[in-house]
């Protein structure tokens, strides 16, 4: 915080809260994409693109519960 900073209100800190889940959930998503280099090998249309990258996450969170979020 700096010095002369109000402090935040509830619903301040609430709404930074859900942006913070949201937001975290991306986040996971692109670190899990990055490490498998799946995107600099892919070849296709951008539309067909985000398709496999969802199904993938989709998948990856089946099998891993842990970070569906």
């Amino acid at each position: 915080r700096h010095r002369y900073r109000p402090k935040l209100s509830a619903w301040q800190k609430k709404v930074n809260q859900a942006h913070a889940r949201i937001r975290a959930i991306g986040e996971r998503a692109n670190a899990t994409l990055k490490t498998w280099k799946i995107l600099t090998k892919l070849r296709c249309s951008p539309h067909r693109a985000t398709a496999i990258t969802q199904a993938i996450l989709v998948l990856h969170h089946v099998e891993n519960p842990l970070y569906a979020g």
